[in-house]
């Protein structure tokens, strides 16, 4: 004799997708509203915003590029996409993650305190990273970091160690390779 139950038509046990990270970059006019609408789609529904980046990409067309990470399962990744394009707004909904002309970087400025080795040190690792001093004093540094996100999370984690201070950064910005226009 078994422990097990039969197998049921009516068994709404399932296994939890896992979760993904996914950046949409989103195509909007540019009028009062419409990031709030964006953000209340997302609250509404218990969805987290990792990043949110926001600018007026064409003055003349009077049109915003809102670019959102956030994560879930595929299935609610899916319907995220979905709602953000039956909103009235919208002009253009592309998941970047999923392109593989996408491009994603992030914009970071760290500083950085620090004297005699663990500031030699922090200089060594800025060089590796190629990240730029953009300020110095006798006793701190401000170091200018662009890339994946990931890499500015190492460059935070390494430098955590030698000092770290404050760490400001952007958000996810994305765009297609190619000539393509979207």
């Amino acid at each position: 004799m078994t422990d097990q139950q039969p197998a049921s038509v009516y068994d709404l046990s399932h296994e939890e997708a896992p979760e993904s990270r996914a950046t949409f970059a989103v195509i909007v006019d540019n009028e009062p509203g419409v990031l709030h609408r964006v953000v209340g789609l997302f609250a509404a529904r218990g969805y987290n915003i990792d990043s949110l980046t926001v600018a007026e990409t064409d003055a003349n067309a009077h049109t915003s590029r809102i670019t959102i990470v956030t994560r879930g399962t595929p299935q609610v990744l899916a319907q995220i996409e979905a709602q953000l394009q039956k909103m009235v707004s919208t002009r253009h909904v592309q998941d970047v993650t999923r392109d593989p002309n996408g491009i994603e970087r992030e914009l970071a400025l760290l500083k950085v305190k620090g004297a005699g080795a663990d500031r030699v040190e922090a200089l060594r690792v800025s060089d590796i990273f190629r990240a730029k001093v953009i300020d110095t004093t006798h006793e701190s540094f401000v170091f200018e970091l662009t890339g994946a996100s990931t890499k500015i999370d190492k460059f935070v984690d390494l430098m955590r160690p030698l000092g770290l201070v404050e760490v400001s950064r952007t958000g996810v910005l994305s765009m297609q390779r190619g000539v393509e226009v979207f």
